[in-house]
């Protein structure tokens, strides 16, 4: 939860690239596994995707540039790899105090997060699932907007199961079963997401437990996303380290501070 929650407009613009600059997001298990995304008119875009031990490296195409981002949850550092040109750019993702940032979790939802607070709303039964309720306040350059979210108490706020907007939107996950997909055990969801004058869009996504994260994502428009070729366990050390001969950048004005938090739900 960067801000206040993605927009359908958002939500259909995200490509693989935008990997590279969204908040880490990890989970305990490595893995590797190569990112696919598809468009209606059968254009393919594809990168890579590595899980090490509190390291996460991405890889994608960016304006025809190839650019890897690699994050060190431990040291509190992440760079950012231009390898046609051998350069990278580093940016901390340590808070003012020098420590980790303190992530957000069920419990805490607006932790570490300037500009929210929370209001603990009870408990309750969403798709078969517990989740906290959460009335959730942002305060951005003297307005404020309040929105509630249903959050699942064991996944925590990067699964969020409902959501309603000040201005009468609403999202909400509905689960359909579980699904096999590419050897790997799956849930099988659906994000439907409700306008205020009554129109609706709704996104199908293949949930992996072990991964946190969902593997398989159809969006409306023929847009599909999603991991193959997933191979679980250790992964070399040297695929989170800069390589050889690199020399570093400064990092563009204007760019937020990196944050090792997982992002808002992509419903």
């Amino acid at each position: 939860m960067n801000q206040p929650r993605p927009t359908n407009r958002r939500v259909m613009t995200l490509g693989l690239a935008a990997l590279l600059m969204a908040p880490l997001a990890l989970a305990d298990t490595q893995f590797s596994a190569e990112m696919v995304q598809r468009g209606p008119d059968g254009k393919t875009t594809t990168g890579r995707i590595v899980k090490g031990d509190a390291k996460l490296r991405t890889e994608a195409v960016h304006q025809g540039q190839t650019m890897v981002r690699i994050g060190d949850e431990q040291r509190g550092l992440e760079w950012i790899l231009i390898p046609e040109r051998k350069s990278y750019m580093e940016r901390s993702t340590l808070g003012p105090d020098g420590k980790p940032m303190v992530k957000p979790t069920a419990k805490d939802p607006c932790a570490g997060m300037p500009g929210l607070t929370c209001k603990a709303k009870g408990e309750e039964q969403v798709a078969g699932r517990s989740a906290l309720v959460w009335d959730i306040t942002i305060s951005q350059q003297g307005q404020t907007a309040t929105l509630t979210q249903w959050i699942d108490k064991e996944r925590g706020p990067a699964f969020t199961l409902r959501q309603t907007m000040p201005d009468g939107s609403k999202v909400e996950r509905n689960f359909l079963g579980k699904e096999d997909l590419s050897g790997r055990k799956t849930e099988k969801w659906e994000v439907k997401m409700m306008a205020p004058d009554g129109k609706s869009m709704t996104t199908t996504e293949w949930y992996d437990p072990e991964l946190q994260m969902a593997i398989k994502q159809e969006y409306p428009g023929g847009i599909v996303s999603e991991l193959i070729n997933i191979s679980v366990g250790p992964q070399a050390a040297e695929l989170f380290a800069i390589p050889a001969g690199y020399t570093r950048m400064e990092m563009p004005q204007g760019l937020p501070p990196a944050s090792p938090q997982a992002p808002a739900p992509k419903p």
